[in-house]
């Protein structure tokens, strides 16, 4: 009697199962790890690049020597600050955005004093590392929309009935956004 509860109730499961979502939610849940790295992979891209512009500054122009420790802590920041794609939580996803924010206003910071050493301007290194650096960020962008992309069909995915019933049960949770860092909304003021 009681393998004859099991078979049945195996005959009944199994299609269940089967058309549950499950392979469609790893399948997702896959995707949103893969475009996850592929943001980490061009912010170390950026990381990567950084050090060759503070030696190509530092090396050309008697330069500001805050500037220059600032922008070398924050790659440290930045690069200390990685999160696991298969842990990815609002609070761990704040921490990253802060450290890659903190980089970038360093990284404006220095651009900004470079425009004081005419001569560095034309250098071209430096120029070639600038272009690169632009195109990194670019690139950045990307990476960050298509991660965004990503997210939203997954997690749409594990919303929707009957899916959001049981997803849980199988440990696919919502997965965070990437978003805008703080005061990006407010217009950058330019002064002549």
């Amino acid at each position: 009697m009681k393998n004859l509860v099991k078979l049945l109730s195996l005959v009944i499961f199994l299609p269940l199962l089967s058309s549950c979502g499950y392979n469609n939610m790893v399948g997702q849940s896959e995707g949103v790890d893969q475009a996850w790295a592929n943001v980490q992979s061009q912010y170390q891209r950026r990381a990567d690049l950084i050090p060759n512009l503070v030696n190509t500054v530092k090396g050309y122009a008697d330069f500001e020597k805050e500037t220059l420790t600032a922008v070398i802590e924050a790659r440290s920041k930045a690069t200390q600050t990685t999160i696991d794609p298969t842990n990815i939580t609002p609070e761990k996803m704040q921490q990253f955005q802060e450290a890659q924010g903190q980089l970038s206003g360093a990284l404006s910071r220095l651009l900004v004093t470079v425009e004081r050493y005419p001569d560095l301007k034309a250098n071209q290194n430096f120029l070639e590392l600038q272009a690169q650096l632009e195109g990194t960020e670019n690139r950045i962008s990307v990476a960050r929309d298509n991660y965004n992309t990503v997210v939203k069909a997954y997690n749409t995915y594990i919303k929707q009935f009957p899916r959001v019933i049981y997803a849980g049960w199988f440990s696919f949770t919502e997965k965070p956004y990437f978003e805008a860092d703080a005061g990006a909304k407010n217009a950058p003021k330019v002064e002549f």
